[in-house]
């Protein structure tokens, strides 16, 4: 005689449930917001007087990193308007063309997604180094567009500092996004 399949209970399965409290829909609301919110407070965090010489190298540097990681692991926290708001933000603050910043991030977030299935089950290592030259296509598609929009040639060596800058940051913004990931931002937890 053949064993009835035992499937563990899940929320999707057809049957009555409760309606969500409002608590349960803020917080269902506030761990979707998580990843864009992350992000606009890093970028206002960078621009913060500090001192640190080519400090305004750090708002494309931590953007960069925050929409790759979020683009990623939580596509449906990071969606095109939202890319698209972080970016004109990035070109408000960072005096950049405006449009530069915002085609620079959708295209990193087109790329993201579009090989999310297979970057997101490889190692660290890997996804490290695919970030490193999404960076530094993002850096000379940044240099390009800014020497496009300001009709004059830009040096390439801010270019290269921000590829190489965001680069180095990408563990540090990846291990701290990882964390939130897993604990607070976490869908499935709400």
């Amino acid at each position: 005689m053949m064993t009835p399949i035992r499937r563990p209970p899940d929320e999707r399965m057809p049957g009555i449930r409760p309606r969500p409290t409002l608590g349960r829909r803020l917080d269902a609301l506030a761990r979707a917001a998580f990843p864009g919110t992350c992000t606009l407070l890093l970028m206002l965090l960078t621009i913060a007087p500090f001192g640190f010489a080519d400090q305004s190298m750090l708002l494309p540097a931590i953007t960069l990193p925050s929409v790759f990681f979020w683009s990623l692991f939580r596509p449906s926290s990071m969606p095109p308007p939202a890319v698209f708001a972080i970016g004109l933000l990035m070109d408000l603050l960072g005096y950049l063309p405006i449009g530069a910043g915002v085609l620079t991030l959708l295209i990193l977030h087109g790329f993201a997604i579009r090989w999310r299935r297979f970057l997101a089950r490889q190692s660290f290592a890997l996804v490290w180094i695919v970030f490193a030259g999404m960076a530094a296509g993002a850096a000379a598609l940044l240099w390009a567009l800014a020497s496009a929009l300001t009709f004059r040639l830009m040096p390439p060596g801010p270019a290269l500092f921000l590829a190489v800058l965001s680069t180095a940051l990408y563990p540090a913004v990846a291990s701290l996004f990882t964390l939130a990931h897993r604990s607070i931002a976490d869908p499935e937890q709400a």
